[in-house]
C-alpha cells in the first residue's frame, strides 16, 4: 500500500512539474488571454503617435493583487536633458479576454493616463499595441509596447 501511495505520489508531482514547465517562461502564448501575469514582468520600451523617441516600461509584481506594478520614464524634451526627464507610476493587468489594462499616476493618488491594449498575433507576448489616453484634455494616442528584457 505504501508503495502505491509513494507512486501516485511521485507521479502527481512529475506532471504537475512537467505542467508548470510547459505553461512557465519560454512559451508562447496563443494569445493575451493566454498569458500569465509573470509574462509581463520586465523591461519593456513604448513608442507613443508613431514618434521615433521611446519611452522606458519597467513592470514587476503587484504587492496587493494579482497585477502588476511599474513605471514609465519619458524623456520630455527628447533632448536626453535628465532634468527633463518624467517618471510615472504604473499598474494595470490581463484580463479575462485578454485585453491589457494600465492605469498610470504621476503623483501616485490620482490616475493620469489610461492604457488599453491588445496583443498582437505572432509577437510571442512581446508586442502590444493600443491606445493612451491622458485623462487631463482626454486626448488619445496609439502606442506600441515591446518587450525588451527580463524583470530584474
Amino acid at each position: 500500500m505504501r508503495a502505491l501511495a509513494a507512486t501516485l505520489l511521485m507521479s502527481g508531482c512529475i506532471a504537475s512539474t512537467t505542467a508548470m514547465a510547459q505553461s512557465g517562461p519560454g512559451t508562447c502564448p496563443a494569445g493575451a488571454s493566454d498569458m500569465s501575469t509573470e509574462m509581463l514582468y520586465g523591461t519593456w520600451q513604448v513608442r507613443f503617435d508613431d514618434a521615433p523617441a521611446v519611452a522606458i516600461v519597467t513592470l514587476g509584481k503587484h504587492p496587493d493583487y494579482d497585477g502588476v506594478r511599474g513605471t514609465i520614464t519619458r524623456d520630455g524634451a527628447r533632448s536626453g536633458d535628465a532634468a527633463l526627464r518624467s517618471v510615472a507610476q504604473l499598474a494595470g493587468d490581463i484580463d479575462a479576454e485578454g485585453q491589457l489594462a494600465i492605469d498610470e499616476s504621476q503623483d501616485g493618488r490620482s490616475i493620469s493616463g489610461v492604457w488599453d491594449g491588445t496583443l498582437q498575433p505572432g509577437s510571442c507576448g512581446e508586442e502590444f499595441r493600443g491606445t493612451w489616453r491622458n485623462v487631463a484634455d482626454e486626448s488619445t494616442h496609439p502606442f506600441v509596447l515591446h518587450k525588451t528584457g527580463p524583470y530584474r
